[in-house]
């Protein structure tokens, strides 16, 4: 379990000294659970590969068949996007990479030595919560000061962050996660994702219970009043589209009352998809909608909040991970960080290089 009361202002404070300072280019790798992002400190460009991590680790068949096509993409993104092949190159590996350390931190430090070698990038895991620090750091470069909230609402794929600039909250609950969970034990189902809708009252009742147990470290992590802006594309292509649809509100509304969410929860719960593309003009993702709708809202009950605000952006762990002298450190120590996996597990990023022989 992930640890949930370190003040993420600690490790927020490795990103201090920025790559901009004098000294090689760097090139950094955002490996989520869908796939690779690649950027550099002196370039603007952004160059993705799409890869599903999470399908063969929830398969049981680890992270095997990924390798191939991570070493091609380590390969032709910098390629693509024109990036020197003379910069330093690290990776962050993130939700799916922190579950394939809890089934076996030894098979994936084997898998990573491979990817090493072939490509010559350096992944390492990072920890919840510094992936949290990267996420505010990001949102305050690209919405400075119209960040008016104290903590960014980040919802992936395989995990969630309530990132602030001293404290913050991270969980292995993200949209595919959360809807995985309630597949389960809504429709007894496996199928991710799977259909949802309608739903009885028993059964919303027996979702929000159901996150309310899995967000209970969330008032322990966060005692401080918490206000939040959501800035992933589940919430603003989704559940802020759908709430303006419903209630009639303006298309400049930035954000939504939690009683709004509610009430939409309760309209959507009894409808069948079908009838909820009807309702909504469309049918883009509604496979998730409920499920989203539902993990937000109990976000905000969990943190005391009433409202919740919206902002579009692109946010990568790009900007965070090319800033963090700790990580880049470890690329010169790399055979020293794969030992310190096998017997630290997470703990091994936050361990000294320059301790290692």
């Amino acid at each position: 379990m992930i640890a949930r009361h370190l003040l993420a202002g600690l490790a927020f404070a490795l990103l201090a000294t920025t790559a901009a300072a004098e000294g090689p280019c760097r090139v950094a790798f955002d490996i989520g659970s869908s796939g690779i992002r690649a950027g550099a400190d002196n370039s603007s460009v952004t160059a993705r590969g799409d890869i599903d991590y999470l399908a063969p680790l929830w398969a049981g068949h680890g992270l095997e068949e990924t390798v191939v096509p991570t070493i091609t993409a380590l390969h032709d993104l910098p390629e693509k996007a024109g990036f020197s092949p003379e910069c330093e190159r690290v990776g962050g590996g993130f939700s799916a990479w922190r579950l394939a350390t809890a089934q076996g931190a030894g098979d994936l430090s084997r898998l990573l030595e491979r990817i090493w070698s072939a490509s010559g990038v350096a992944v390492l895991v990072i920890p919840q919560l510094k992936e949290g620090a990267y996420g505010y750091f990001g949102a305050r470069q690209l919405l400075g000061d119209a960040l008016k909230t104290t903590h960014v609402l980040d919802i992936g794929g395989g995990s969630l962050q309530i990132a602030g600039d001293q404290i913050s909250f991270g969980e292995t609950l993200g949209q595919k996660v959360w809807h995985r969970h309630l597949c389960r034990e809504i429709r007894n189902s496996e199928s991710t994702p799977c259909t949802l809708q309608p739903m009885t009252g028993d059964e919303l009742a027996m979702a929000r219970s159901l996150l309310a147990e899995k967000l209970t470290g969330v008032a322990s992590a966060l005692p401080e009043p918490v206000s939040m802006t959501a800035i992933s594309r589940p919430v603003s292509r989704g559940v802020l589209p759908a709430i303006r649809k419903l209630s009639a509100a303006s298309s400049e509304e930035k954000g939504f009352q939690r009683a709004e969410l509610t009430l939409a929860i309760e309209r959507l719960a009894r409808l069948s998809q079908e009838e909820t593309a009807a309702e909504l003009g469309g049918s883009g993702h509604l496979a998730w909608l409920l499920s989203d709708m539902l993990l937000v809202e109990g976000l905000l009950q969990a943190t005391g909040g009433e409202r919740l605000q919206v902002a579009e952006i692109d946010l990568t762990n790009l900007p965070g991970l090319l800033a963090d002298d700790h990580a880049f450190a470890w690329q010169k120590h790399y055979g020293c960080y794969l030992e310190r996996l096998r017997s630290l597990g997470l703990d091994a990023y936050a361990s000294d290089p320059a301790t290692c022989p």
